[in-house]
């Protein structure tokens, strides 16, 4: 796949579907991204189960309702932009699920709160004081196994391009690589090989199924003594490769309250060019990654192959035009928007010219 820029929208929660059903407030949102001048929008993280959503304002792919309503509001948003290439990241929140959305505390939810029984590797909560999820079984592996391929081919099915699966920040198919989360005794739990396994297993079923570009959020460490390490990222990225996978997106953190990130600009950078050497693959940076000059000095260093920003769209939905004005870059626009630009900007829709009247 050729994208126009190496800029991407990462994925970002809006916690507003119901049944995780998309609605007008996604139209109105992936409009906006599509518009932004990015060569890849990742949707948010999208659950394959209704048990594994986040929160229960997460939005949905598991079965025909959810996947019409996603396909309506995103065929329709992408009819009022440029064509721009499509992600949407699939994945299951295991101990996480059934919490509040953020803006109301994000705590677990019990039953009585529109909550529901949580589902993991073993049964450990994420906080001392949550009630344990329940440890799956045979049984329930195989089910999220198979959500994760039918949700890829309904996204095939919509026409979207590329699928992310979400291996990262605390979530079902990070709590089974970590061993602070994963205390199985049986073929997915102990031994690096045994952790790896279940998203091996998902990855290759997704691979066999899906034709398009595919790839893996991974959290590259959990900032804890005894955790998930960026060797262990880069080895497992080195499977990915040889599995098939287009691309790793390298983040870090969100399997325990516990973690002691060392937070600043570009500090998840490093891990990206220890994966991204180590495996070959094209690498995604994220994180505390704010302007262009700093994000196109990261390119020219090598460190990464995309740059990906979820909290800077949301604050400037057209940073990437604002990047292009710095660096001398082009961009896809609308045409209503095409009469906007001041006059230090009026290259980066490339050999537009508007009548003025």
């Amino acid at each position: 796949m050729k994208l126009a820029n190496r800029i991407v929208v990462a994925p970002m929660c809006q916690y507003s579907a119901h049944e995780g059903l998309a609605n007008d407030w996604h139209l109105a949102h992936w409009t906006s991204l599509l518009n932004s001048g990015a060569g890849l929008i990742t949707l948010e993280a999208t659950a394959v189960t209704r048990e594994g959503r986040i929160t229960p304002g997460c939005l949905g792919l598991w079965d025909d309702a959810t996947a019409a309503a996603l396909q309506d509001h995103l065929g329709r948003a992408r009819k009022l932009a440029p064509q721009v290439p499509v992600s949407i990241q699939l994945g299951h929140a295991g101990r996480k699920a059934s919490s509040a959305v953020p803006w109301n505390g994000g705590q677990l939810l019990d039953r009585g709160q529109e909550g529901w029984q949580p589902l993991a590797p073993s049964a450990l909560p994420h906080l001392s004081t949550e009630t344990p999820p329940t440890e799956l079984d045979a049984l329930g592996l195989e089910h999220i196994k198979q959500s994760f391929v039918k949700a890829a081919e309904r996204a095939a099915a919509m026409g979207i391009e590329v699928v992310e699966l979400h291996g990262a920040h605390g979530y079902l198919l990070h709590e089974f690589l970590s061993p602070i989360s994963n205390l199985r005794t049986d073929a997915y739990g102990g031994s690096f090989e045994n952790r790896i396994r279940f998203v091996m297993e998902i990855f290759e079923s997704v691979r066999a199924k899906f034709q398009g570009v595919l790839g893996v959020r991974l959290s590259a460490t959990d900032w804890l003594e005894g955790g998930w390490n960026p060797e262990e990222t880069a080895s497992l990225s080195v499977r990915l490769q040889q599995a098939g996978a287009n691309f790793v997106h390298i983040s870090s953190g969100g399997i325990s309250p516990h973690q002691k990130i060392a937070i600043g600009p570009e500090y998840q950078v490093p891990f990206a060019k220890q994966v991204k050497g180590q495996c070959g693959l094209p690498t995604m940076a994220v994180g505390l990654i704010t302007q262009a000059q700093q994000a196109e000095a990261i390119l020219q260093r090598g460190d990464a192959d995309l740059i990906a920003l979820a909290r800077a769209f949301l604050f400037n939905p057209r940073w990437a035009w604002q990047a292009a004005a710095e660096l001398g870059g082009t961009v896809q626009a609308s045409e209503q928007y095409w009469r906007c630009l001041p006059k230090e900007a009026q290259s980066i829709f490339g050999n537009v010219r508007i009548a003025q009247r």
